[in-house]
């Protein structure tokens, strides 16, 4: 599995002299060749350019935050795989809940962007997760522990694998996993340790059973209102290899403790 991962999403902001300072103070404080976790930042499109210069002599990577599912073609304000490569980029987040939700993004698109990604040779990470309302049914509907579980997982696993049936094994390297609980993100409100390690050996045993050979070498992260002051309690959590930080990433400082806490 290699070393823990973490990954800044800057969502739809900084002007590129923000994001270059940014980006210019992280690799500052961590030093160039800080290696004791990996780390992925996350710019808008317009900050690409600028932030890949800040960060080419260090160990950060490059990551976009969406794709189209098309290498070319008449499709007006899309960005594609070969595109983001060309840019420097060797990541991409998918099925954000940003996306699914306030966009109209459903699980064919995901797939098909995924398919394609990884297939031109991007890294992917995959979001994944339940709204709040899937939670509280879960628990109202539920008559025990394990009837609970099952329908906590539920649109969990349907994510997954209408994301990763089709993938061969010899793909699922460059794939990651981040749970990402819809009702914690930018909310302030975060999953305990128990339900993050809940959801956490949910997706190992489904990516273990959908990938015999490798599954248990996927890496899952968490998201969700990740921060400096609960970061301890998320990575001690079974089966977290890392967070998908939103909100914390856009503060050099807040976003360096994480990375040196989560690399130890």
């Amino acid at each position: 599995m290699g070393k823990k991962l973490v990954v800044g999403n800057w969502k739809m902001n900084l002007l590129r002299e923000d994001a270059k300072q940014l980006s210019g103070a992280m690799v500052n404080m961590l030093g160039a060749c800080y290696n004791e976790c990996n780390v992925v930042i996350a710019p808008p499109y317009t900050a690409f350019e600028v932030v890949r210069t800040c960060i080419e002599d260090s160990n950060i990577e490059l990551a976009a935050q969406n794709v189209f599912s098309s290498t070319s073609g008449a499709f007006t304000g899309e960005v594609s795989p070969p595109m983001l490569l060309d840019a420097g980029c060797r990541w991409v987040i998918l099925g954000h809940s940003e996306r699914r939700y306030i966009l109209g993004e459903n699980d064919e698109q995901i797939r098909q962007k995924l398919l394609l990604s990884v297939s031109s040779g991007l890294k992917v990470i995959l979001c994944v997760g339940e709204t709040g309302k899937q939670r509280e049914d879960a628990v109202s509907d539920s008559e025990d522990a394990a009837s609970r579980k099952e329908l906590l997982f539920s649109p969990i696993k349907a994510q997954i694998e209408s994301a990763l049936g089709s993938i061969g094994e010899q793909l699922i390297a460059d794939i990651v996993i981040a749970y990402e609980p819809v009702w914690a993100i930018g909310t302030g409100e975060n999953a305990t340790s128990f339900e993050i390690a809940e959801i956490h050996r949910c997706i190992r045993e489904l990516l273990t059973r959908m990938f015999p050979a490798c599954g248990n070498e996927v890496k899952i992260l968490y998201g969700g209102s990740v921060k400096t002051v609960n970061i301890a309690g998320i990575m001690s959590a079974d089966e977290v290899n890392g967070v998908l930080v939103g909100g914390e990433s856009l503060s050099a400082g807040s976003f360096v403790k994480i990375i040196k806490s989560v690399g130890g």
